[in-house]
Order: C-alpha cells, then sequence, then structure tokens
C-alpha cells in the first residue's frame, strides 16, 4: 500500500514538473511564436512609441532613425513592447520592426567623454588587430555572433566586437 502511494506521488510530482517546465517555455514565447525578450531593430526612419498596444493609446516618444536596435518584451496582437537602451519602453506596431540584427557600441560609455572607444578587430579575439574604433552610441550592423564575439559591418568597416562591449546582442546568445 505505501509503495503503491508512493508511486502514485512520485508520478503526480513529475507530471507537475513536467508540466511547469512546459509552462515556462510557452512563457518564453510571445503570440507570434518567437522567444521573449529578442532584439529587432526598427525598420523605419519615424517610429511612433505609445503607452499602450493600439494607435489610440498617446505618443510618448518618436524614434527617428531606422536601425536603432530594441529589444522586444511583451507581444499583443500586432503590437509589441519595446525597450531601447536607455531603457524607455512602449508599444509600437509589428510592421515597423526589422529582424535585421543591430548593436549600439557601449550606450552606457557615451557621457564619459572623448578618448573611449570599442574597437573592432579582425578576428574574434582580443590579440587581433584593430579594423575601426567605434564612438559610444554608434549603430552598426550584426552578421553573427558566437556567444563572445559578433561579426560585425560599420560605417564600411568590418570586423568582430566584443559581445560584453555593445548592446543588441545577449552575453553567450550565438546566431548566424
Amino acid at each position: 500500500m505505501r509503495r503503491t502511494l508512493l508511486r502514485t506521488c512520485l508520478a503526480v510530482a513529475l507530471g507537475l514538473a513536467c508540466h511547469a517546465q512546459s509552462m515556462a517555455q510557452t512563457a518564453a514565447k510571445g503570440a507570434s511564436g518567437l522567444p521573449l525578450p529578442r532584439f529587432v531593430s526598427l525598420k523605419s526612419k519615424r517610429v511612433n512609441l505609445r503607452i499602450g498596444p493600439g494607435t489610440e493609446y498617446a505618443v510618448t516618444w518618436m524614434y527617428t532613425r531606422a536601425g536603432l536596435p530594441v529589444e522586444i518584451i511583451q507581444e499583443y496582437e500586432n503590437w509589441r513592447k519595446i525597450r531601447d537602451a536607455d531603457g524607455t519602453e512602449g508599444w509600437v506596431n509589428q510592421t515597423l520592426l526589422s529582424g535585421e540584427r543591430t548593436a549600439v557600441a557601449a550606450p552606457w560609455m557615451r557621457s564619459r567623454g572623448q578618448g573611449i572607444y570599442v574597437n573592432m578587430r579582425r578576428d574574434p579575439q582580443s590579440s587581433a588587430s584593430v579594423t575601426a574604433r567605434l564612438e559610444p552610441g554608434v549603430i552598426f550592423q550584426i552578421k553573427e555572433c558566437n556567444g563572445d564575439w559578433c561579426r560585425s559591418e560599420a560605417e564600411g568597416s568590418e570586423g568582430w566586437v566584443s559581445q560584453g562591449e555593445i548592446w543588441g546582442a545577449y552575453p553567450g546568445e550565438a546566431f548566424k
């Protein structure tokens, strides 16, 4: 009797654990079926940031730079709640977003003055030669990331930038 009860309890606990894991995986995906959070970029040169998911909500900010990287943190129908590198959050229509990956060079260092740069290197290692020096706040394209470095293109220069010095790819994220 005790063994049967113990087996039943273990089976129920295992079932609940599997269900909880499944729910956690589902919660990490938005209405689109894509993972949340995730990085995208602004497709349009003019993008209204709204306080809610719809055109009836007030505009709190207007972005005027296509290619700016943003992070999608929530989805509701065809609206996406985004966060920018400064931490500003709001809602935009999904048609104004692109899956093209871009990044900002060390936006947290913008206010530190001149003479601070993010080095773009020929190869994905800190000892590789520098191909370009990016000022904090510069926006550039990301072609791929290996978890430590991102192959990038900025203002006609190509090379690798340390993932720890950009906003637009998660630490340890790898993609091609």
